[in-house]
């Protein structure tokens, strides 16, 4: 079978079967090293998330628990 039959046929079963991934990709790690600009992009981009992850409860905290009015206050 040619390299061309090949790639055809595992794409007709693709399309026959419904098929959109295959399930041993999920499990298998991946074998391929990351390099170390892409781990510290990352890193910044969890901390970003995280920070704005924090600065939405604490807004959220203050809608549901909004600071007492002083009692020299009139309204």
């Amino acid at each position: 079978m040619s390299r061309t039959e090949y790639d055809t046929a595992i794409a007709q079963f693709l399309l026959t079967k419904s098929v959109t991934r295959c399930p041993t990709v999920c499990v298998v790690p991946t074998q391929a090293t990351v390099a170390d600009a892409d781990r510290a992009a990352y890193r910044d981009y969890v901390a970003a998330r995280e920070a704005a992850r924090l600065e939405k409860l604490k807004s959220l905290r203050h809608l549901v628990n909004p600071l007492p009015v002083p009692e020299n206050v009139t309204r």
